[in-house]
C-alpha cells in the first residue's frame, strides 16, 4: 500500500477510534442519568424512610447521647439497615461523658412572682441544691455583656434576651451560637452566679429550647439554661420596670464513664470497593421531644437513599456508605468517627451530611471544582424536576459530623433545604414525628439518592479537582 494512503488509513482509524470512545462515554453517561431518574422517581412514592422515621420516634423516642434510649436506638438502627439490603452494617461505639437532665425550674420571686419556663443547657452543671435566688442583670444583645467590667455582675443571675432572627439558610443559628456556647463563660467572668438566655430559636410558642454550652478552662462553671421566648420578652418588660429577682433550679448530672453508638451500612462498588462516598447523619437527639426533625428525618433520608441503590441489579462503581453518627449534640461524633477511621480518610473520595429537617430541599452546591464536570450537569439535569436548582457557591461544609473530616481534605457536597420554620421547632418537645411532611421528605430521599448513586458511578476524582481549584 502506498505510504500516503497508509497514513490516511491510520488517521481514519485514530478518527473513528475517537468517535466510538465518545460514543462509548455519551452512552454510559445517558445510562447512568437514567438510573438517577429512576431512583428519583421511585423515592417519590416508596414510603421507607417515612416508616423508617416512624419507627425511630415511636419504638425508640427521643435518643440523648450516652444513655440506653440511644444504645437501644443503635440497636434498632441496625436492625432496620441489615433488612434494607446492605451488604455490610456495623454498629461501633466510643467513650464519652454522659449528660442528663435533672429538675430544672425558675421563677421569678420580685417583683411580681410567677413561673418561667427554662431548659438546662447541655454540659450545664447544678444549681445548689436550694437553687440560686439572685437579681437579674439583663442585656438584650450578648455584645453588651461582653462590654461589662470584671465583676460588675458580682451575685447576679445575668440573662441575654437577644433574638435570633428568621432566616430561610439556617445562617442566623451559627452566628446566635455564641451566646448559648460561650455565654456562661463569659457571664461567670464577670462575677454571675447563673446564666440565662433566650432560646436560639424563631418561634414565639412558651417552650425553651435545649442546646449545649462549652465551659472554657479559665472561668468558674455555673449553672446556665435557656428560656422560653416569651419568657425572655417577659423578663425585658418587667426589667423595664426596675430590679427582677429569680429563683432557679437545675439537677443535672454528668456520668464519666459512658459509651455512645455510630452505626454504619455499606454498599460495596462493584469496580472501586475502595473508593468511598460518605453520607451521613446523627442518632442521637435531645430528650425533650422524640427528635424527628434533628436528626431522625436526617437518619431517614440517607439511609432511604442507601436502600434505593442498594436494589439496583448492579452495585455503582464505588462503596456507598451510610453513616448514622451518635453524640453529635454533645460534639463527640465527628472527632470519634475521624480518629477512628484515620486509615479511611484518603479513601474517602465525596461527603455530605443531611441534618436541617425534612422541608423540601431548594438548592444543591457542588464539590469544588466539579463545575464544568458530567456529574454536575447530569445532576442538575436530574434534580431539576423535583424544584431544586444549583446553586452557583460550591459547597464548603456539609454537617457537622463530617466537619473533621472536610478538614482532613474530604471534598464535601451540600444539599440546602428551607430552613423558615426549622428553629421553630429545633431542640424543643415540640420535635415529634407528627412534624414531617411525607411529601417533602420523599423529596430529599429522591434528591439524596441520585446524588449518591452518580457521586459512587463517576470516575472523578473530586480529591484533586478541589486541590487544583483552591490552588
Amino acid at each position: 500500500m502506498h505510504r500516503i494512503a497508509r497514513n490516511r488509513l491510520a488517521a481514519a482509524l485514530v478518527v473513528c477510534l475517537a468517535l466510538t470512545g465518545s460514543a462509548v462515554s455519551t452512552r454510559a453517561q445517558d445510562s447512568e442519568a437514567t438510573t438517577a431518574a429512576k431512583l428519583r422517581d421511585a423515592a417519590l412514592k416508596d414510603g421507607w424512610g417515612y416508616r423508617f422515621l416512624e419507627g425511630l420516634t415511636t419504638e425508640i423516642g427521643q435518643r440523648l447521647a450516652g444513655t440506653p434510649a440511644e444504645a437501644r436506638a443503635a440497636v434498632w438502627a441496625e436492625k432496620a439497615l441489615k433488612a434494607a439490603g446492605f451488604d455490610t452494617v456495623e454498629r461501633e461505639s466510643f467513650p464519652m461523658t454522659a449528660w442528663l437532665r435533672g429538675e430544672e425550674t425558675a421563677s421569678v420571686v420580685a417583683p411580681a412572682p410567677q413561673a418561667l419556663v427554662v431548659t438546662a443547657l447541655g454540659g450545664s452543671v447544678a444549681t445548689p441544691k436550694q437553687g440560686v435566688t439572685a437579681e437579674i442583670a439583663l442585656f438584650r444583645r450578648y455584645s453588651d455583656l461582653l462590654a461589662a467590667a470584671p465583676q460588675s455582675l458580682a451575685g447576679k443571675i445575668a440573662v441575654v434576651t437577644q433574638r435570633m432572627p428568621r432566616v430561610m439558610d439556617g445562617g442566623a443559628y451559627g452566628a446566635a451560637n455564641p451566646i448559648r456556647r460561650k455565654g456562661p463563660s463569659e457571664a461567670a467572668k464577670r462575677g454571675a452566679v447563673a446564666y440565662l438566655l433566650r432560646s436560639l430559636g424563631t418561634d414565639n410558642h412558651r417552650l425553651a429550647h435545649a442546646g449545649a454550652t462549652n465551659y472554657e478552662a479559665d472561668a468558674p462553671r455555673i449553672p446556665a439554661a435557656a428560656l422560653s421566648n416569651p419568657d425572655a420578652d417577659q423578663l425585658e418588660r418587667l426589667a423595664a420596670r426596675g430590679k427582677v429577682t429569680v429563683h432557679l433550679v437545675l439537677t443535672p448530672h454528668s456520668e464519666e464513664n459512658a459509651r455512645s453508638w455510630t452505626v454504619s451500612a455499606q454498599l460495596n462498588g462493584s469496580a472501586r470497593p475502595d473508593e468511598i462516598v460518605l453520607i451521613g447523619a446523627h442518632l442521637d437527639s435531645w430528650d425533650l421531644g422524640t427528635g424527628a426533625i434533628d436528626d431522625g428525618a436526617g437518619d431517614a433520608i440517607v439511609a432511604a437513599a442507601g436502600r434505593l441503590i442498594a436494589q439496583l441489579k448492579t452495585r455503582p462503581k464505588r462503596s456507598l456508605r451510610v453513616v448514622l453518627f451518635g453524640a453529635e449534640e454533645m460534639d463527640y461524633s465527628g472527632p470519634a468517627y475521624a480518629k477512628a477511621h484515620a486509615a479511611e480518610v484518603p479513601h474517602i473520595v465525596l461527603a455530605a451530611e443531611s441534618d436541617f429537617g425534612a422541608r423540601k430541599i431548594y438548592a444543591w452546591q457542588k464539590p469544588i471544582g466539579s463545575a464544568k464536570t458530567g456529574f454536575v450537569a447530569t445532576l442538575a439535569d436530574t434534580l431539576t424536576p423535583l424544584e431544586i436548582f444549583l446553586a452557583p457557591q460550591p459547597a464548603l461544609r456539609s454537617g457537622d459530623d463530617i466537619a473533621p473530616l472536610r478538614k482532613l481534605g474530604v471534598p464535601v457536597i451540600a444539599m440546602r433545604q428551607n430552613g423558615l420554620d426549622y428553629f421553630d421547632i429545633h431542640h424543643t418537645a415540640d420535635d415529634t414525628f407528627d412534624k414531617i411532611d411525607r411529601a417533602e421528605l420523599d423529596q430529599n430521599i429522591a434528591a439524596w439518592a441520585a446524588m449518591a448513586y452518580l457521586a459512587a458511578q463517576s470516575d472523578l476524582d473530586f480529591r484533586k479537582l478541589a486541590a487544583d481549584a483552591e490552588r
